[in-house]
């Protein structure tokens, strides 16, 4: 599959999407307390998730995802009009059978191509369906410094082969770069040992150019990206900046230095969108669908035994 280093660069294409505006999905997945929700508003730019009215702010927290909860924004990507629809999911691991959450997520991925099914089996179809089929799946991971829990790898063995996943190691400043680097090498072991089917920034070598095949193994080497959550401004040497603050210091939630924020945020809103829009329907939605109609008995018409 080629990666979107190729994508759209018809100047046509793009002056008509750019009008038109591009409608992308993020879901987000994790355990409870990982800071999902910090997250998603430091990625929209914008208080998508309110925090809770308490008189006594240390008791003001985010409040607590219950459901599985779809919120879209407008937003302008460097003159590219997009709508950005984040799927905020609640978080598991606080008990001891996590396995309805699991059926929840996956079947509210499922239900998306259900719906998409629907309608191409319609003879007159509705021109204001939304498509609001999951693109990419956030995974976020504890920052234990150990290794993938059962659980984890559990889960996005069976995420990867509905959705483009990519794994996140969240509140990654509660380590050290040296333990950070170290738990993310562990990460990648595990996802290749048991074999997890991610997100790994595919490219042609034939049909790539050399520029594309830099970046996405740049973006590969990433892997599980580092994020810091923060909604926070301070100013730093006369520029406002996103931090988390220490007694220690300032870590940066848009430095590269201190996270893999910005480049993540890059790629999914911007240089792998298309990519991942085009392997969401081309072969994850294409594999789901051709599974679905199998079992159900459907066949094509090559597919019947020749006449004696």
């Amino acid at each position: 599959m080629a990666s979107s280093g190729a994508s759209f660069k018809s100047g046509g294409i793009r002056r008509k999407a750019a009008k038109k505006g591009l409608a992308f999905t993020v879901m987000i997945v994790g355990s409870s307390g990982c800071g999902k929700s910090t997250f998603v508003n430091t990625l929209c730019e914008s208080p998508v998730i309110l925090r809770k009215d308490h008189a006594d702010a240390e008791k003001a927290a985010l409040q607590k995802t219950v459901s599985i909860t779809p919120t879209t924004v407008e937003m302008d990507e460097d003159g590219l009009k997009l709508s950005l629809t984040v799927v905020d999911t609640p978080g598991f691991g606080d008990n001891i059978n996590n396995e309805p959450a699991f059926e929840d997520i996956l079947g509210y991925i499922e239900h998306q191509y259900e719906e998409i099914l629907s309608q191409e089996s319609r003879i007159k179809r509705n021109p204001r369906f939304q498509d609001n089929r999951i693109h990419v799946l956030l995974y976020f991971i504890q920052p234990s410094g150990h290794s993938l829990r059962e659980m984890d790898i559990e889960f996005m063995r069976q995420l990867g082969p509905r959705v483009n996943v990519i794994p996140v190691i969240a509140k990654a400043d509660s380590m050290t770069p040296q333990e950070l680097n170290a738990f993310k090498k562990r990460v990648m072991e595990d996802i290749s040992h048991y074999k997890i089917p991610i997100y790994d920034f595919p490219y042609d070598e034939d049909e790539d150019d050399e520029e594309t095949i830099e970046e996405n193994n740049e973006l590969r080497a990433l892997l599980p990206f580092s994020v810091i959550g923060s909604e926070d401004e301070v100013v730093l040497n006369g520029r406002r900046v996103r931090c988390r603050q220490y007694p220690w210091g300032v870590v940066e939630v848009d430095n590269s230095k201190h996270c893999d924020f910005s480049k993540l945020r890059y790629m999914l809103l911007s240089s792998h969108l298309h990519d991942l829009k085009d392997i969401t329907h081309d072969v994850l939605y294409e594999t789901w669908r051709t599974e679905k109609l199998s079992k159900e008995g459907h066949h094509d018409d090559d597919d019947e035994p020749a006449a004696e």
